[in-house]
């Protein structure tokens, strides 16, 4: 059988220890010669940047040893779940590059033969009917190094067990009245071992199937029942679920003796589940409770605020797809927990952007300049490279006249000693432009400055000196005749701390970083008016990464978020620089 039949893919790369599993079991022939992975949602939220670490993984593994990747949104809980949060799954995992072609299912898909199964776990005397409340169960259950205290129906005989579960399943019982239990080990050390509940009564209609069910199987029962009927051969989890990792198992040892496992290529397959460290990155929340608080609250525009660590406010902000993916591949797969430091997410992000972003010149803090030895109405074209990058993006056509805008952090009237940029009697390069002397400026009453006066070379047309003498300052511009006013929004981190989560007893939105979005106006080189979210960011020379915002944005009228600054001042702020 050659290595495509088997699905096995070779890699020069380092194998992390999933992928050593996954390689193991198809060179042992355990998956009936095909790898299937699945990515399992549940839709009741926006997915973030940590759901893009399981995104990759998952169906990257699948694309790896050619196999299949299933989406499956896990709608068992009716409570916050909508067609809303299942579309824009969709979405999010189709922007990351990823397709699950024909293997797209719910878990309500399965609702039937979860029932059917429960039935059978009844009858045989592996599950029983519990009309204990959750803070008796609590005292029943118990800790973990002494045994439990049995449940009074616990040895219910199945007959009574089977009518009592059809009540519950006819709506005869209010909710949280009973559940049905899993009769399997009240003294094992791993609590949720412990009879652990299989279904519950809910009353919430689901948003598929209304009212045709009140009880809803747990997730726990759910999961293992959905990767066993799709012959999924390997399901990766956060670490977490570890410890809920022999009840996967019981549920597949069940389906099993009932004969219900798939069998593939003369194999029967079955499933298995391993576990890995989830994402956590600083200065933010990954919590969709919380991330639905701020939501909820308003102390965000929406899920796809772009301060928000949401796909589709990563998407919104202007983060390209594949510096995510490179992101989550950089970070690996471990089974370590830490917190990875956000601006390794930003450079990822700086790193393909500065590839495959075309410069302009914006100014976001303008003071006038005015060049006196250039007669008024006078004007020069000069050639902008379009992507230093990218030979093949070319150069553009930019004008300049007598008064142009300059950054106002771009002058000073007594810099010091290693400042090279804009005083009275320095050179600079006005970038691609000529060369610029400053003779003088003027201020107001309250000592700023509000023109910066000086000569051009007329000879150094393009920026360069005729006699090859070094100019130490470039200074980007834009021409005040032609620029466009265009709004813009600097965004930065969401929160001004580390951890936001670090200390339990306080309330995570007294954290918010107050300085997270600013509103400002630049003033822009007229091709600016041209962009559009399909061409991606650009980058404004000297200032960072900008995205025409994808809803507010009109044609010829851009609304730019930053998507990134050229570096990452927080490091500096962090060493007290």
């Amino acid at each position: 059988m050659s290595e495509n039949d088997t699905g096995a893919a070779p890699s020069a790369a380092p194998k992390h220890f999933l992928e050593q599993w996954i390689e193991d079991d198809v060179a042992a022939g355990r998956t009936g010669g095909k790898v299937v992975t699945r990515f399992p949602p549940e839709p009741n939220g926006y997915l973030h940047i940590g759901h893009a670490k399981a995104i990759c993984l998952d169906f990257g593994m699948a694309e790896k040893f050619g196999g299949e990747c299933h989406l499956r949104l896990d709608d068992t809980n009716p409570t916050k779940e909508s067609d809303e949060f299942a579309e824009n799954i969709k979405e999010d995992i189709r922007w990351l590059g990823f397709d699950w072609g024909e293997h797209f299912y719910s878990a309500a898909d399965y609702f039937d033969t979860m029932y059917e199964i429960a039935e059978r776990l009844v009858q045989t005397g592996r599950a029983y009917v519990c009309f204990l409340s959750q803070e008796e169960w609590k005292k029943h259950r118990g800790i973990p190094t002494e045994p439990g205290i049995p449940s009074p129906w616990r040895d219910t005989p199945p007959e009574e067990n089977l009518a009592r579960l059809r009540d519950m399943k006819a709506g005869k019982y209010k909710d949280g009245e009973c559940c049905l239990r899993a009769k399997i080990d009240m003294a094992s050390p791993n609590i949720h071992f412990r009879d652990p509940v299989l279904y519950r009564i809910n009353r919430l209609p689901h948003y598929h199937l209304g009212t045709k069910w009140c009880i809803y199987p747990m997730y726990d029962f759910a999961h293992p029942i959905e990767d066993a009927l799709e012959g999924v051969t390997h399901s990766m989890c956060t670490l977490e679920f570890e410890v809920h990792r022999p009840l996967y198992d019981w549920v597949v040892d069940r389906m099993d003796e009932m004969g219900m496992l798939v069998e593939r290529g003369g194999v029967k397959i079955r499933p298995h589940q391993r576990e890995f460290s989830r994402l956590g990155i600083s200065y933010t929340v990954m919590s969709k409770r919380k991330l639905a608080e701020l939501v909820e609250k308003g102390l965000v525009s929406g899920w796809d605020d772009p301060r928000m660590p949401t796909l589709c406010g990563l998407r919104r902000r202007g983060y390209p797809a594949r510096a995510v993916r490179a992101f989550c591949e950089g970070v690996g797969i471990t089974k370590f927990i830490s917190t990875t430091d956000v601006g390794i997410l930003e450079s990822a992000v700086r790193d393909e952007l500065n590839k495959s972003a075309p410069r302009r010149m914006a100014v976001l803090d303008p003071v006038k300049l005015v060049i006196e030895n250039m007669a008024p109405g006078e004007t020069h074209e000069c050639d902008a490279v379009n992507n230093p990058e990218d030979p093949a993006a070319g150069t553009r056509k930019v004008r300049f006249g007598r008064e142009l805008w300059v950054e106002r952090a771009d002058f000073m009237k007594d810099p010091p000693k290693k400042f090279h940029r804009l005083s009275p009697g320095r050179e600079v390069r006005l970038k691609y432009a000529c060369l610029f002397t400053c003779t003088g400026f003027s201020e107001d009453e309250n000592g700023n400055v509000t023109e910066i006066r000086g000569t051009w070379d007329p000879a150094s047309l393009g920026g360069n000196a005729p006699d090859g003498h070094a100019v130490r300052g470039t200074i980007h511009w834009a021409d005040a005749a032609t620029a466009l006013a265009l709004p813009v929004r600097l965004y930065d981190r969401l929160f001004s701390v580390e951890n936001p989560d670090a200390d339990p007893d306080r309330d995570f939105k007294e954290l918010l970083n107050p300085e997270s979005r600013k509103d400002a106006t630049a003033l822009c080189e007229p091709a600016l008016a041209a962009a559009v979210p399909a061409d991606g960011a650009v980058q404004f020379e000297r200032l960072g990464y900008f995205f025409p915002d994808p809803i507010d944005s009109k044609p010829g009228a851009p609304v730019f978020n930053r998507t990134a600054t050229l570096r990452d001042s927080w490091a500096k702020i962090a060493k007290g620089g």
